[in-house]
């Protein structure tokens, strides 16, 4: 009996799959055009499954092997199946019963990783989605156990005959139960359905240079000049369909919950539900499905969506709403612990680019920055003129009078703020103690675009970078330094598509670099502990972790590590744009994550971003002090460095002769 209704099972199932599968995929085509190598995507995504998938799952061994069991057993299991039960190729007359052996082994692999899925399910961590999951254990062990059940009266561990025919039909009955749920289920819905989903996202990936070890964190430009495209994402059919594709893919584990500083903090905001939602509005139908943990203070059940339907409504209930979206602090600590590598920060920027550009709809101070900006091209609104009277004693080399230097040191909108004037006074004084030829802007420098774009105001930005581009194209540099990572992210990773291409370094490491050629030679560190805290945009999205601990070890410093620390560490809640639009919450992030400097008993933490050095200095009763990497080196530089050079063509002045210890 069995022999007739295998074949018959495994091939309904298998037809029904495809049918699934085209349905699936005119869903993703509602999208926009996507530029994509389907087959070169589809030749390398068994690599960027076993290799750089496995790499953010392989964070955490226990479920990296569980995952390993079961998915891999499953694979397996059901090609193997397809030759020896659906194409009768299991017999011993057929290479000796090989392919029943190792389909009796795969589908053993699987159950032991469906156990191991079960445990886990047991009391599952709360950013685990339930509902239809929970079903998902058992689906597992039923398809893995009937197939072994089955094979072995194929290898011939059983004679066909045994047991009767109600067994046989109860054999049937379980493995229908799990073909319903591994292969039907993976297109037409469910929790298989991110395998499929998953496979063709990672094929496709809308940043393949993400692969191979690759990085690409640059947000990508709005083409301004088409007349027709509209401006950032209104509807879900709005996204690019590979998009629509990777947020198909969600697997609903809840790493990106469980590290976004704004769900931490009580803001409506739910990577994981974000996500969702977009999947939502994909089919189109209501919130009310959802298994997971909601928006803080928004109940689940009163939005609604439609593949051509608005995801933020200007008035009444739509997929999303806006205080959703300005509660992000891009981060990226969400696609940074998503094991099916999604790309939740593009998505947000894109919809506040609608939001803001087709709206203007931007919340609280948001206007007012984007006005500032446009009007003297800084969000502080501050006199452009008046950039450099912090360093009026300071005599600095400007590139219109030098022309060239082999350092461009791009100052950044830190320079109007009197706090970050002290870290800025403190780089300079290195510079000179290691002898480095570099020169400034002055006046001529502007904003970089970075709050302009992450707050969706594209247009803002590509006006400030292409003017800043104009600038630089004057002069002749080597590299740019900066001690404001947002700068260094956008300078670096966002001209070059605008035709601005340089080498951009953080002021860390660059003092690296002077140290280890023994241009700079510091005094043993008689302070007290120290913790460091990574920025977002020097640590995530550029991968720079070691050089700012390189400099602490350089002073003499062991460093006492945050729990969260390196590519996990907690955004100070300064970035996308955050302070500005301040969407509440029930507690504030930079409280957070001074509780984490607390933690570790540290009496400083060590920063390198002006962002992050605002928001901790601004908790109130902190327990620890608050400075730049660049004020603890221009403090411990030894005695006789000279924190001035006479700017070129300048006459000798006393100050010269002043120690670095005489100078504040």
């Amino acid at each position: 009996m069995l022999e007739t209704l295998l074949p018959i099972l495994i091939f309904a199932a298998l037809g029904l799959a495809v049918i699934g599968a085209w349905r699936r995929i005119r869903l993703w085509r509602q999208g926009r055009p996507a530029e994509v190598d389907l087959l070169r995507g589809l030749v390398a995504m068994p690599r960027r499954y076993l290799v750089d998938l496995h790499h953010v799952v392989g964070r955490d061994k226990v479920m990296s092997n569980t995952h390993v069991a079961t998915a891999g057993g499953f694979v397996a299991a059901a090609v193997l199946m397809i030759l020896v039960h659906g194409l009768g190729l299991g017999s011993p007359e057929v290479l000796g019963g090989l392919l029943g052996w190792l389909l009796l082994a795969a589908s053993a692999v699987m159950f032991v990783g469906s156990l191991l899925v079960a445990k886990r399910r047991l009391n599952p961590p709360a950013r685990l989605s339930r509902g239809p999951w929970m079903r998902l254990p058992k689906s597992l062990m039923a398809f893995s156990l009937s197939v072994f059940l089955i094979t072995l009266t194929t290898v011939g561990v059983l004679p066909q005959d045994a047991g009767s025919w109600v067994l046989a039909l109860i054999l049937a009955a379980v493995l229908v139960w799990g073909l319903g749920e591994m292969v039907f289920g993976m297109t037409w819905g469910g929790p298989m359905k991110h395998a499929f989903a998953g496979a063709l996202h990672l094929a496709f990936h809308r940043r393949a240079e993400r692969f191979g070890g690759g990085r690409s964190t640059g947000l990508k430009a709005l083409d301004l000049d088409d007349p027709d495209a509209k401006l950032g994402v209104e509807t879900p059919s709005d996204f690019t369909w590979n998009q629509l594709l990777g947020f198909d893919a969600c697997v609903q584990c809840g790493r990106c919950e469980a590290v976004c500083p704004a769900f931490a903090a009580g803001q409506p905001l739910n990577p994981k539900k974000l996500i969702q939602d977009m999947v939502v509005g994909l089919a189109g139908g209501s919130d009310a499905g959802y298994a997971g943990s909601p928006y803080p203070g928004k109940p689940v059940g009163e939005h609604f969506g439609s593949p051509h339907g608005p995801i933020v409504a200007r008035e009444g209930k739509a997929l999303v709403d806006d205080e959703t979206l300005w509660s992000c602090t891009t981060c990226r600590a969400c696609v940074e612990e998503c094991p099916m590598m999604i790309e939740h920060v593009d998505a947000i920027v894109d919809m506040r680019r609608f939001l803001t550009l087709e709206h203007g709809n931007t919340p609280n101070k948001g206007a007012e920055v984007l006005d500032n900006l446009i009007a003297t091209d800084n969000p502080g609104g501050f006199d452009p003129g008046s950039r450099l009277h912090w360093a009026a004693d300071l005599n600095l080399p400007l590139m219109a009078d030098v022309k060239q230097a082999d350092v461009l040191l791009w100052l950044g909108d830190g320079a109007f703020d009197m706090r970050n004037q002290r870290t800025l006074r403190s780089l300079v004084k290195i510079l000179r103690a290691a002898e480095v030829d570099f020169a400034v802007l002055g006046v001529e420098e502007r904003d970089s675009g970075d709050v302009a774009r992450r707050l969706g105001d594209e247009a803002t930005f590509q006006s400030l970078a292409r003017r800043n581009i104009a600038t630089l194209a004057k002069y002749r540099f080597q590299r740019i330094v900066t001690c404001d990572p947002h700068s260094f992210h956008v300078l670096g990773n966002e001209y070059g598509e605008l035709g601005g291409q340089y080498e951009v370094l953080h002021h860390s490491t660059f003092i690296a670099e002077l140290y280890d050629a023994g241009r700079l030679a510091f005094a043993p560190w008689k302070g007290g502990s120290v913790t460091y805290h990574d920025p977002c945009y020097l640590g995530r999205y550029n991968g720079e972790y070691e050089a700012p601990r390189n400099v602490l070890k350089a002073l003499g410093i062991e460093v006492k590590e945050m729990e969260r620390s390196g590519f996990r560490s907690r955004c100070c809640g300064g970035g996308g744009g955050a302070p500005i639009t301040d969407i509440p919450g029930e507690r504030r992030i930079p409280d957070m994550r001074m509780n984490d400097v607390r933690e570790t008993g540290a009496e400083l933490v060590a920063v390198g971003c002006p962002q992050c050095t605002a928001m901790l200095e601004g908790v109130v009763d902190a327990s620890a002090e608050v400075r730049d990497i660049a004020e603890l080196v221009a403090d411990a530089l030894v005695a006789n460095t000279q924190m001035e050079k006479p700017a070129a063509g300048a006459p000798p002045r006393s100050a010269d002769k002043t120690t670095a210890e005489e100078v504040s």
